[in-house]
C-alpha cells in the first residue's frame, strides 16, 4: 500500500510552553508532502522529524491566527538559503497574500524560487487542490476569525492485474490499461472475460480530516463521515467549557462526540491549552466517549 502517513510537528496552542511546539503537521502522500499550518519552529522540527525540505511544495493554512502561520516566513527563507528552484504553493484565507508579502519582499530580496499564494474563502466547503493521486477540500469551522480546516482525499486507485490470469488468457499488453480501469476483455474467439476474473480490487481510498481552532460544529460531520483519521482540536477539558465556548475552541469530549457521530476509524487530539501539564485529562474524557482516540504529540507518525 502506498504511503499515507501524519507527522505531528506541534500541537500546543498559542500560549508558548516547554512542552510543545505550535501547530505544524505533514502529510506524507506516496512521498509528496504536504504542510498543515505552520507555526513557530516549524523548521526546526520539520528537520527533526527527517522529512526532505525538496519534496514540500504544498502548505494549508487554516486561519490567520499566528500559531498556525508565524512559522511560515522561517520556512520560506530556510528554503532559500537552501537554493530551492520549485515553486512553493502556499493556499490559505483570504488577506494572507496581503500580509506576508512585503515580509518575504523585505527579507528576501534575492529569492531562488517563487512563492505562490492560493486564496480561498473560509464559508463553504470547496476543492482547492488536486493531483493525480489526491483531492484537498476546506471544511468550514467557526473561530474568532474566518478558519477552515481541510480534508484530504485519496483518489480510487485502478484494480491490480492478477497476472496468472493475464497469462492463461493471454491477454495482450495494449488492453491492460483498460481492464485496470474496469473493462472485461474480448478475446479474439469472442469470449467474453470478466473483469473481476482477470483483477483484484484496489484497496479502499483514505481519508484524512485535519479540524482546526473551533467551536464544536455539529454541521461538519457530514462532510468527514467515515475518515480513516480525524485530527479535531480539544483545547479544553469539560470543567474548562465555559472558556472554551468563550474563546471559540472545543472540549476533549465534544471532539469525541464528533468523531462518534461521524463514524470516522480513529480520533486524534490536539492544540492543547497551556493550563494543562498533564493531558491525560482530556484523553480521558475523550476516550468516555470515542475509545479509538489518542493525544498528538511531537513526533508522532500515524499511519493511515
Amino acid at each position: 500500500m502506498e504511503k499515507f502517513e501524519l507527522h505531528i510537528l506541534g500541537c500546543g496552542s498559542a500560549l508558548p510552553t516547554t512542552r510543545h511546539y505550535p501547530t505544524c503537521q505533514v502529510l506524507n502522500v506516496r512521498e509528496k508532502l504536504f504542510m498543515i499550518d505552520c507555526g513557530e519552529g516549524a523548521q526546526l522540527q520539520f528537520r527533526k522529524s527527517r522529512l526532505k525540505f525538496s519534496r514540500l511544495n504544498r502548505i494549508f493554512i487554516s486561519h490567520l491566527h499566528g500559531d498556525h502561520c508565524f512559522g511560515l516566513l522561517g520556512l520560506v527563507s530556510t528554503l532559500n538559503l537552501l537554493g530551492r528552484t520549485a515553486e512553493l504553493h502556499i493556499h490559505a484565507p483570504q488577506g494572507m497574500e496581503d500580509i506576508f508579502a512585503p515580509f518575504l519582499g523585505f527579507f528576501n530580496k534575492q529569492m531562488s524560487y517563487r512563492v505562490l499564494f492560493h486564496e480561498f474563502d473560509t464559508r463553504e466547503a470547496a476543492q482547492i487542490y488536486e493531483d493525480r493521486s489526491l483531492t484537498v477540500s476546506t471544511i468550514p469551522l467557526r473561530h474568532r476569525m474566518p478558519c477552515c480546516g481541510f480534508l484530504f482525499a485519496e483518489k480510487q486507485g485502478a484494480n491490480h492485474i492478477v497476472r496468472e490470469m493475464v497469462d492463461f488468457y493471454q491477454v495482450p499488453v495494449y488492453e491492460l490499461n483498460r481492464i485496470k480501469n474496469g473493462a472485461d476483455y474480448v478475446t479474439p474467439e469472442g469470449l467474453v472475460v470478466p473483469n473481476d476474473r482477470l483483477t483484484t480490487p484496489a484497496a479502499p481510498p483514505r481519508k484524512y480530516a485535519y479540524c482546526s481552532d473551533t467551536l464544536c460544529l455539529p454541521g461538519i460531520v457530514e462532510q468527514i463521515k467515515g475518515v480513516d483519521l480525524l485530527f479535531h482540536e480539544a483545547t479544553f477539558a469539560d470543567s474548562d467549557e465555559a472558556r472554551a465556548c468563550e474563546t471559540f475552541h472545543t472540549t476533549a469530549s465534544q471532539a469525541a462526540g464528533i468523531a462518534c457521530d461521524a463514524g470516522v476509524k480513529r480520533l486524534l487530539i490536539g492544540h492543547f491549552s497551556a493550563r494543562y501539564e498533564d493531558e491525560s485529562v482530556l484523553l480521558q474524557e475523550a476516550q468516555a466517549v470515542f475509545p479509538d482516540t489518542a493525544l498528538a504529540g511531537e513526533m508522532l507518525c500515524v499511519q493511515i
